[in-house]
């Protein structure tokens, strides 16, 4: 064998073996992005599908019981005159007569006392009354999430402007005359997957109690244009058993700027 024909032979081995080295290279490159599909892609489809929202909220208690004033008498000087008489009295001698004591008047005072007593427990009967009032839609002006700074720069406005989150305020009152119990309410927001929201387990309301909240979610999941309904719902799975449920749910239109 000359010596052209033994390097032949070498360029011949080494190709078949860069051959199979790289064949077995994109293989284990298709199962390893394979692995990183299955364990990712899945992660950013929730993301996308799912709606951040933000919330904050004020109770309100029932109103105090009823005071009355009770006034107290006015003091005075009580000069007695004696015993009324139709006898004629006998002369005497003239005497200085003594002087006259002035009557004193008193200031007048008063006191407050509680109608029921102090510390007494309320006792209820019947059936609780949720109702939804939707005070207002808009949009938060601060990107903070804490509860005291969504209220307090949640601006009122028919139309939200591009890059701010859709916010509405709404008030969940008791007005029936027992107490409701752990309770829960739902929202339903306009967002690209049409996103229902629903409320962790709420406090009991006694009668005349309310909760104030200040609701709103991601600006990026909205779904942009007019006339975009919000729509709140009370009690919504039904766990608390009322006098009225047809003033559970209230909604309101928005129109949320931007593609």
């Amino acid at each position: 064998m000359d010596t052209s024909t033994a390097n032949l032979h070498i360029r011949q081995r080494a190709s078949q073996a860069l051959a199979v080295v790289g064949f077995i290279a994109l293989v284990g490159a298709g199962i390893w992005l394979a692995v990183y599909s299955t364990r990712f892609v899945p992660a950013v489809i929730s993301r996308i599908g799912t709606a951040a929202v933000y919330l904050g909220s004020v109770f309100s208690p029932s109103e105090t019981p009823n005071l009355s004033v009770v006034p107290t008498p006015v003091a005075s000087t009580t000069i007695s005159f004696g015993d009324a008489s139709s006898t004629v009295p006998a002369k005497t001698p003239a005497t200085t007569p003594p002087k006259r004591v002035p009557t004193t008047v008193g200031p007048e005072t008063s006191r407050i006392y509680p109608m029921n007593g102090t510390g007494s427990t309320q006792t209820f009967s019947g059936l609780p009354d949720l109702i939804t009032n939707i005070d207002a839609v808009g949009y938060f002006a601060t990107s903070s999430m804490k509860s005291s700074a969504l209220r307090e720069s949640f601006v009122a406005s028919s139309t939200v402007p591009t890059g701010f989150r859709p916010a509405v305020h709404f008030t969940i009152k008791n007005i029936g005359t027992n107490a409701t119990g752990v309770w829960r309410w739902s929202a339903s927001i306009p967002t690209q997957s049409d996103s229902i929201q629903e409320s962790q387990p709420q406090q009991s309301l006694n009668p005349t109690n309310s909760i104030e909240y200040w609701f709103g979610f991601d600006y990026l999941s909205a779904n942009k244009g007019a006339d975009k309904m919000i729509s709140i719902t009370a009690n919504f799975d039904h766990t608390v058993g009322e006098s009225n449920t047809n003033n559970n749910s209230a909604s309101a239109k928005v129109t949320i700027l931007g593609n």
